[in-house]
Parts: C-alpha cells; structure tokens; sequence
C-alpha cells in the first residue's frame, strides 16, 4: 500500500539511507584467536573470542594516508561481492541482514502460532499478516481481484470534481495519491501538532528524470513499464501504450512544479501554513474543508500547505487534464501501489523497472523478506516490540547512555571553545544543547494495536494497516507534539535526528558491532556508535538544523555575522565533496556537496566530538593512548573503526541514483572526508602535508 502521509521533509536526518528491517545490514565476520590449549573435553571448551576488529583485513599494500578507505576496506569488498537480490552490500547491510533473520524467526515463529496465540495480540496479528503474504496458492488466486473496485471507480470518473471526490475518498480509505498529507510539529510552535500537505505523485525519481536527455532511456522504460501494468489487468496494448504516454505527460506537469532534491532540504520549501479559506484559494478545484472533513480531522487555525507551486499545478490539472489522462494516471498508480501484495506477474513487473532497470538489481529478495518488508512497513513497531524482547539486553542501553553522555559533553565542550563564533551565539546554541533528548533503543511506552484486524488476504491486510497508520497519524493533529514517540522501528539498523523536537535516536538494531560492541577496546566503540551519536547530535547544528532552536521551532537564533562566517565554512565542505567522482568509468558524475551537506557537516562533526570523548577517557588512564592493541594505537583503531563502518560497493545503476536522490555521500567517500580535515588522524597515521588524506590550509574544512 501507499502510504498517503509523510511527514515535513526536515523531519528527520538518518545517519544513512533510511532502510527498514528489509534494507541495510552488518555483522562483521571475524577471525577468531585461537582457542587456548585445554585438558577438557573438546566440547567443553570455550568458544574463541572474536578480535573487536580483525586487523588481518587491512590491507598493507595501500597506504594509509593515501587512501584510507582502500586501506581499511579494499580486502573486504574484493571477498564480499553483492549478493544478486541486492544493489549494495557492506557493513549497514551486513548487519541489517542479521537483524532481518532475527525478524524472520519472529514472524515465523509467529505465523505457526498464529492459531494458538491470545486473540488480538500483536503476535497474533503479525503471525496472521506474515502467513497471509506467505500464502502464494491464494494471492495467485486473486491475480488483481483486489483492486477491481478501485479500478472500478476511477472508470466511472467523468470530470475533475469527481477526481477531486475521488482522491478525497481514497485519503479516508488510507490510500492517498497525488500529494502526501499527515502529522508534523509546527514549525512556529513545535509543541503542537498540524496537518501537512506535501507534494507527491512521481513515479520517476526526480524532476530532472522527466525533462533531461540523459534520461531519456529510462523514460522509455518507464512508460512500457506503466502498458505492461495496465496490460496485466486486462487493457488492450495500443490503448495500455496510449494511457502510458499520458501519464507521463501528466507527471511531467507535476514534475516541472516539483522541488529538486537540493531544494527541497530548505526549511522555507517545507512549510507554508495557511488557514483553509487560503488553501483553497490556491486550489480553487479541491475543496479542502470537504478533505478534512472526510479525513474525520478538526484544523483550526490552518495546516501547511508545504509547496504552494506544486498544489496550483495539482489544482490546474484538476481543471483542464482531459478525465482519460486523470484515469490513466490514477489507474497506473492504483496498480503500482497495490503491485506488491498482488500474484507474481505484479509483483515481477515493478521489480522489472524499478529493481533492474533504475537500480541495477539482478534478482528480487526472496519471498520471505519482501513480506517481512509488508509487516515492518505495517506493523513495524509491533514487530520491535518482539525484537527487542528477544535481542535487546539493558546492559546494552545503559552502556550506550553513557556514552551518549559523553559525547554530548564533548560537543558542548567544543561550542563552547569555537573561535570563530561569539558569545551570543554560543549562548543560544549551549541552550540548544540543553534541550537535547537521547533516546535509547526503543520507545518508552509501546503502541496499542487493538484497533486493527487481520485477516487471510494479505492485500486486505495491507490495506488495513494502511488506514489504520494513517489515522493514527492524523488522530495527532491539534494535539501536544510527543518528544518520546519514535520515527525508527528498533529493529531498524540507522540513527536519526528530528530538529522538530530536537532529539536523538539511536534504534536497538545498531547498538552492535561494529557500531558497538560491549567486550571492545574504547576506541573502537567511540570511532563506532560514538561517532553516530555525535553524527546525530552535530544534526542539530547543521544547515538545516541550525536553523532550529532548542524548542524544535523554525527560529533564527544567531548573528548575522555568525551565519555568514558558518555559510563560508560550510561552503567549503560543498566544495570538497564536490569534487569527487565516486563512479570509476563515469568520472563526469560527481558528488551533489550541497544536497549531501547535512550529512557531511554531521560526519565531520560527530567524528571530532567522538574523538574527544576518547581522548576524555583515555585521559583517565595515564599512557593508555600510547598502549597499543593488535599493533595499533587507540587513535588509529579510532580511525579504522570509523572506516570500517562505512565499507561497501554499490552497483553502478544504484550508484547514479543515489547521486542524484540521496542526503548521504557514497559510503566509500565518509570514510574518507571527514579524517582527511582532521588533524589527529594525520598526527595518528603519521601522514604528511601532500597526502591525499591531508587537507591543508584554505581546502582543511572546520566547522563544530
């Protein structure tokens, strides 16, 4: 199902691309010591320990200072290619792929009790959602019965207005199209929840996909895409081809009034609040007192209507697109949404386009984890709730307090000492500071399922999850926004911030190696999870971020004189991103530096605030900084754990992709320039002025 909500574009930055329980994952596979000679029994011998970080996978031939990333990962790649049902594989997906056979075992174990289980419990209801799209005799069966009435419908549309009625219709159901509407804090007073419309509506990845040349292959694509799903519910050819070409001529409208992916990180592009009467008078055609009303949702003095550009155009097509282009546009979109829960023919076509031809991806996953990918998208806080009875041990969350604690000291301890920033300022970002909320694992209080039922037919069930998320979400309109609810499922490997409540999130499933991991040297645990929490903290404080105080409002908080001086620094790291090629044979396709910024301001950040939460605690132990450990010291282990988080290769179709939609620099690329401007890694690898790892004089970036 689509999810017709979607919350303000700032509300949260990740750590990595986001990927639920179906995306990203790592375990480091390591090479155990020897077990130590023992008179016992063989089988009660101890299990060896694995090393924290298995030194043997460096790669002596490259110089550290040199290529770092090569140095540290190059082994590692060359022995771990992609698997075929992935377009990446590395250490997030490494470890995302543990957490996933985890989840699997749940839901398995779920589905074979489902019969047992108390009635309504959430394992009752995720064991019935899995068996239902387990059930492939049944979904076979139904081929695309499910969706004849929604097709159904859109045929008997005879102007705009009923389109109008039509998507107004669909929203209360749990199906929106077109734009995305839900829940966000306020951004002038983020302790209240408002309703938000975002545009929406593309099937293609960005603007640019509809009017450049260099995307012409892929639009071709996309449009016998769209026949061949309109052919499998039973449109001739010629006329499947006639509506292909008219949603793309539709979309293209849409796209042309869309924000690009660099705009649409501007706060001033992610909230426009306005009371009902001027919303409609941007939408004339689209009633919006009449959408809220059907959605059962109270607006008082107005929601924001986030992209006013993108709904004149909605509103626009609503008056002059012939009903044929409408219902070609709604028909393909009903059928691409619905694709996943329906028989294979549905489910092959969409993989074919956006799997093979955007992404590269040779194989689908199997069965099992595109269903699981079902439960968490439907579910997915239920399922945590299972995890983390099953994985997640509080020795884990107290130790990962402690060191959010202490780099969230270090990065106060670094505002405090900035020479380029006044008082003032500072004043008001230590206040910001204050304000900080860490959460831990999982939420507080756990979510109350009781309201929704499932059933046998996995589309039903899906569809059902939909409305039932979706009113969740709105029920919140009008309401005290909740710092302690969550964004993340906690069997999701990633971290986030959210500036409109200024917290930090770090799920269960990254609190292990090699994030974290409790029998590990300080050193490796603060290059890890340490530098994620100051990664997520240094969020707060970048360009977007920084544009929002301690209270989570949309509020400028500095000098004049202070944001100019931060702009130049930041511009900088715009710049040296910029420059770097990440595609081998396509050296012409470069980093986005001002689309990736965030992250890179939040790298180069969390990597010095965690490097001084070790120094703080190596400091503790008098020479413990020159001890070192498997031949390395504890700056150098620092550095190598950073790099190692970030180890991966990505198909190159994936790759364009991401360099055209992604927040996120090419993995290879973070493990590489944030040290480089640092000068306690040059100090820690003995590199000299000329290495590429060594940015000099007007090139070294410093920002937090």
């Amino acid at each position: 199902m689509s999810k017709p909500y979607l919350k303000p574009l700032a509300i949260a930055v990740s750590l990595a691309l986001t990927l639920t329980a179906c995306g990203k994952q790592e375990s480091n596979e390591q090479a155990a010591a020897p077990a130590p000679a023992s008179t016992a029994p063989a089988a009660a011998a101890a299990p060896a320990k694995k090393s924290p970080f298995d030194v043997s996978e460096l790669d002596a031939s490259i110089n550290a200072c040199t290529d770092f990333n090569g140095f540290v990962n190059s082994k590692w790649v060359a022995a771990n290619p992609i698997p075929e049902d992935r377009t990446r594989w590395g250490a997030f997906d490494q470890l995302a792929e543990n957490s996933l056979n985890t989840q699997h075992d749940i839901v398995d174990a779920a589905a074979k009790g489902a019969a047992q289980a108390q009635a309504g419990s959430i394992e009752q209801k995720i064991g019935q959602f899995y068996a239902s799209g387990m059930n492939e005799d049944a979904i076979e069966k139904a081929g695309f019965d499910p969706i004849k009435p929604k097709l159904d419908a859109i045929a008997a549309l005879k102007n705009g207005a009923d389109v109008a009625a039509y998507i107004t219709k669909s929203y209360a159901e749990g199906d929106g199209q077109v734009f995305q509407f839900g829940s966000g804090a306020d951004f002038k007073h983020a302790e209240i929840q408002i309703g938000y419309a975002n545009e929406s509506g593309l099937g293609l990845p960005t603007k640019d996909y509809y009017s450049s040349d260099k995307y012409k292959d892929i639009r071709d694509a996309y449009v016998a895409h769209i026949a061949a799903a309109l052919q499998l519910t039973g449109v001739s050819e010629a006329d499947a081809k006639k509506q292909a070409d008219d949603v793309l001529k539709f979309e293209t409208q849409l796209a042309a009034a869309s924000l690009s992916p660099v705009e649409g990180r501007d706060p001033k592009n992610q909230y426009h609040f306005v009371s009902v009467k001027e919303a409609d008078k941007v939408t004339p055609h689209f009633n919006w007192e009449k959408f809220f009303a059907a959605q059962g949702v109270t607006i008082d003095k107005g929601f924001s209507l986030s992209q006013p550009k993108f709904f004149a155009e909605f509103d626009k097509q609503l008056a002059k697109a012939p009903i044929e282009q409408w219902q070609a546009y709604l028909r393909y979109h009903t059928i691409s949404d619905a694709s996943n829960y329906l028989s294979k023919n549905f489910q092959d076509n969409k993989f074919d386009f956006y799997g093979k031809t955007l992404a590269g991806q040779p194989m689908q996953k199997p069965r099992w984890k595109r269903v699981l990918g079902a439960v968490n998208g439907g579910m997915g806080e239920a399922l945590g709730q299972l995890y983390v009875a099953k994985v997640f041990k509080p020795e884990a969350k107290e130790r990962a307090q402690e060191l959010v604690d202490n780099v969230r000291n270090a990065l106060k301890a670094r505002i405090e000492k900035l020479d380029w920033m006044s008082d003032v300022t500072k004043e008001k970002a230590v206040a910001k500071w204050n304000t900080f909320l860490p959460k831990i694992g999982y939420p507080e209080k756990w979510r109350d399922w009781s309201g929704l039922n499932v059933g046998d037919s996995f589309y039903a069930n899906a569809e059902a999850a939909s409305k039932f998320n979706y009113d969740y979400d709105i029920a919140k309109i009008g309401k005290p926004t909740d710092r302690k609810e969550w964004g993340m499922t906690p069997q999701t490997v990633n971290a986030y911030y959210n500036p409109t409540d200024n917290t930090i999130n770090f799920p269960a499933a990254i609190l292990q190696p090699p994030f974290f991991d409790a029998d590990a040297d300080d050193a490796i645990n603060y290059g890890g999870i340490g530098a994620v929490i100051g990664h997520e903290a240094s969020h707060g404080f970048d360009d977007e971020g920084s544009q929002f105080d301690g209270a989570g409002n949309n509020e400028n908080w500095w000098t004049k004189d202070d944001r100019t001086k931060f702009d130049a620094r930041t511009a900088k790291l715009v710049a040296q991103f910029n420059e770097y090629a990440p595609i081998q044979d396509k050296p012409d396709l470069h980093v986005n530096g001002q689309l990736t910024l965030g992250e890179n301001i939040a790298d180069l950040g969390g990597l010095n605030v965690a490097y001084d939460a070790l120094q703080t605690a190596l400091s503790k132990n008098p020479g413990s900084n020159e001890t070192k450990t498997e031949g390395y010291t504890p700056d150098q282990r620092f550095f190598l754990n950073w790099a190692r988080v970030w180890r991966g290769s990505v198909r190159e179709k994936q790759a364009i992709l991401y360099l055209n939609t992604d927040p996120h620099a090419p993995a290879s690329l973070r493990a590489i320039g944030a040290p480089s401007n640092m000068e306690a890694f040059a100090a820690a690898f003995q590199c000299k002025p000329g290495d590429a790892m060594v940015r000099e004089g007007e090139k070294q970036v410093k920002i937090w």
